[in-house]
């Protein structure tokens, strides 16, 4: 069985009817539990509403790095990352590749959510791009030993990757793995410790070949483990239960 571990189901353009039939078709293909994740706390309530009836659908609280015009404060973060269904803080981060005018906000906002995880006892999820050093010295100054989380949708060095392993972390690869221009990311995938290893399809964006130019969907995390599993040498059933095994270790407060 797959869990898809990132995914963003308020933001696939489909009724509430289509997105019945998204998950049916991803249970259908084995992905057992989905995380939707919030990239604006100003949008979370709706996220929630969106898919509080199925059981199978964990979410967490956050704002994006570059949704920072949606930004909020450590209390507003926390108050709302309080509720019980909340099982993870972010995603939040830092993104210098798209939005380096916005940094000393995003930096500030990163601050907030990981002093947040750290008070809830809640895994980090967190996005980076072009700010390795950064991340990492933000994580080493503000988080408790024991504040895990993740790397999501990792496109960075195997450097980066073994530092934030070393601190507590696991790291999520996407469907970006499968792209023809992913060289450098499949010699990471291949040196990554299978126990810290997650995958996810970051939906409804990103889609793995060979659905490129289509909608993402949770059901072609399916595609991203296969892919993943012939990388490493290693059969989609061990990928999928290791994986699987490494969600749930990771998101305790998930409900299986």
């Amino acid at each position: 069985m797959f869990v898809d571990s990132h995914c963003h189901l308020d933001r696939l353009k489909m009724d509430e009817a289509g997105l019945e039939e998204t998950l049916k078709f991803a249970r259908q293909r084995g992905v057992e539990h989905f995380l939707c994740v919030s990239v604006s706390v100003k949008d979370y309530d709706d996220m929630y509403e969106a898919v509080k009836d199925f059981p199978d659908v964990s979410v967490s609280c956050g704002v994006h790095p570059l949704h920072q015009e949606d930004a909020c404060d450590y209390d507003t973060l926390l108050e709302k990352a309080s509720n019980p269904e909340v099982v993870a803080i972010g995603e939040t981060g830092l993104d210098y590749f798209y939005s380096a005018d916005t940094k000393e906000v995003q930096l500030a906002s990163f601050v907030d959510h990981i002093k947040v995880a750290n008070a809830l006892k809640k895994p980090l999820i967190i996005h980076t791009r072009d700010a390795r050093e950064d991340t990492l010295s933000l994580l080493k100054e503000h988080k408790n030993p024991e504040t895990k989380g993740v790397l999501h949708c990792f496109t960075e060095s195997l450097d980066m990757a073994l530092a934030a392993i070393d601190m507590g972390f696991y790291v999520s690869i996407s469907g970006i793995v499968t792209f023809n221009s992913a060289d450098e990311l499949r010699e990471v995938v291949k040196a990554l410790p299978m126990e810290r290893l997650l995958i996810e399809t970051d939906s409804p964006w990103l889609a793995p070949v060979p659905h490129r130019g289509k909608q993402n969907q949770p059901g072609f995390v399916v595609e991203v483990a296969e892919f993943i599993a012939s990388v490493k040498g290693v059969t989609v059933e061990e990928l999928a239960r290791q994986t699987t095994e490494n969600f749930y270790t990771l998101f305790s407060h998930v409900r299986q």
